[in-house]
């Protein structure tokens, strides 16, 4: 297979695991082997769960200038902000997922690719607010803000995150597609996901799916694995991303820089 794209994801990825909240730089390893890729003709794409100021601060430190994919395949950006593909939510439908969590007494997320607005501050919105590179907005109706939601999420903790996935699921089926994280059940469009958005930058490029690598670790990148010619999983990735895979890689902290490298010879 001849590789013209590789899609990576950034927390667990390139930002391996356990760096600190917000850290925006990759190891040098993945800086190198990113500039062998780029210099050898590959293009190379971030895909992340992050909002755009997060993501494009770790684009800039790999010295990147193709689209960025944002919050989980919500939203495709130029380098200036503006916006290539957004996939917002019917706001009845994200209405009703906030009523639930009411219902439950959970907190709950409102957003869109540039606001986040959470019900009530949390170690986990203030967490997601450093890795974005933004200010988390707090008030106990985020859904009156004004903000048109791409996502709506439930944010509760290990346990209750499984049961709130299951209900989800079941109850918004095709209408909605809903993401299994630990701390947080969070609901956006159908097409908003990490596949679908690489293959509307792929299209735009004339790249097709066969030519393109992927590398993720958790549930969001389970699409782009999936969609890609060669879909790669960490070593620590979630099942998600494992049973979306075509491998998964050795364990250790050199083991995305050796796979890369091997990409661009």
């Amino acid at each position: 297979m001849g590789v013209k794209l590789v899609a990576l994801d950034i927390d667990g990825t390139v930002i391996p695991p356990g760096n600190g909240s917000g850290d925006h730089d990759p190891p040098l390893a993945i800086r190198e082997a990113v500039r062998d890729l780029t210099a050898s003709g590959v293009a190379v794409v971030l895909a992340s769960g992050r909002m755009f100021p997060g993501t494009l601060r770790v684009v800039r430190a790999l010295h990147l200038v193709t689209p960025m994919v944002c919050q989980q395949g919500c939203s495709v950006h130029r380098l200036d902000g503006s916006m290539l593909h957004e996939f917002p939510i019917p706001r009845q439908l994200a209405l009703e997922i906030v009523d639930y969590a009411r219902s439950i007494g959970c907190d709950y997320e409102w957003f869109n690719p540039l606001r986040y607005l959470a019900s009530r501050e949390s170690e986990a919105t203030r967490r997601y607010g450093e890795v974005s590179g933004i200010v988390p907005e707090y008030r106990p109706d985020p859904e009156h803000s004004g903000v048109v939601p791409t996502g709506v999420g439930i944010i509760s903790d290990d346990e209750e995150a499984r049961a709130i996935h299951r209900h989800l699921a079941a109850a918004y089926a095709d209408r909605l597609h809903v993401l299994d994280f630990p701390e947080v059940t969070v609901a956006v469009a159908p097409e908003a996901n990490k596949g679908h958005a690489l293959s509307l930058i792929c299209s735009d490029l004339g790249i097709d799916r066969h030519e393109v690598v992927a590398v993720g670790d958790s549930v969001n990148d389970a699409a782009m694995l999936a969609w890609a010619g060669l879909g790669a999983a960490m070593a620590h990735a979630d099942s998600y991303a494992r049973d979306a895979a075509d491998l998964v890689l050795e364990p250790g902290a050199d083991a995305l820089a050796k796979f890369l490298r091997g990409l661009a010879r």
